[in-house]
């Protein structure tokens, strides 16, 4: 409790006393790439604070030539800063809540993060469609198919949503199995445990000339992939029964 006390503070102080010099330059250069950098440099301060370390398996299979929609599980709040730490430069699908945080809301749109009100279906799908625009334009994503994090730490079924936006931007699809994240913070829970993060990135999912109606096989291509690099306890309950 005392260390996620202190973790948050810290965050937040960086945030708002370092975060609004970035934004400003951003706002009068029209360049966000600094702006992204001082973002990698908070996530990385709030895992280093925390405790928690990371172990990654196969970057080499992130395609270079263009742009990918990259999809990891989602076991708990750290999940978000160690994947920007790993991955090239992204925009990213988040709740609209992110949106609403002092200089960190104002920043995420700036650079074009796409923001997503789940309890709205219509505006929800407008999200889909922008991000799919972006994509196609050459702006790599990441999204988290799951929609939310995990209770138990076990995959949960996927949304349809992000699937769409990939088929439709004719993008691969790059799985990423996050194991060992909701030891560290479980969700509903306000205390960090210092730990170790695995995370391991599949070969790409193609989607080129695909349409709906291969929609439930890309799903599970990535689903199969995830559960690839998890351990037994972060399958879902399906996968348990012999």
């Amino acid at each position: 409790m005392i260390r996620a006390l202190f973790v948050t503070v810290i965050t937040f102080a960086y945030i708002l006393l370092v975060g609004p010099w970035f934004l400003i330059y951003a706002l009068l250069t029209g360049k966000t790439d600094a702006l992204y950098e001082c973002g990698r440099w908070g996530a990385k301060l709030t895992l280093g604070l925390g405790g928690v370390k990371l172990k990654v398996f196969g970057q080499d299979k992130i395609p270079k030539e263009r742009a990918v929609l990259f999809m990891p599980n989602h076991q708990s709040l750290s999940d978000g800063p160690a994947i920007f730490v790993v991955l090239p430069p992204v925009l990213a699908i988040a709740k609209k809540e992110f949106f609403k945080v002092p200089v960190l809301g104002r920043a995420m749109a700036l650079r074009g993060f796409v923001a997503l009100d789940r309890k709205n279906r219509e505006r929800a799908i407008q999200a889909v469609e922008e991000a799919a625009v972006s994509l196609r334009a050459g702006h790599s994503f990441l999204a988290f198919p799951e929609g939310t994090r995990s209770a138990d730490g076990r995959l949960q079924p996927f949304k349809k949503g992000v699937f769409v936006m990939a088929i439709k931007a004719e993008a691969p699809i790059v799985p990423i199995s996050i194991s060992g994240s909701r030891k560290i913070m479980r969700k509903g829970e306000r205390s960090i445990h210092p730990g170790t993060i695995r995370m391991t990135f599949h070969d790409p999912v193609p989607t080129e000339g695909c349409t709906m109606d291969n929609r439930s096989e890309i799903m599970e291509r990535v689903r199969r992939a995830m559960i690839s690099g998890l351990t037994p306890e972060e399958w879902p309950l399906e996968e348990t029964v012999v």
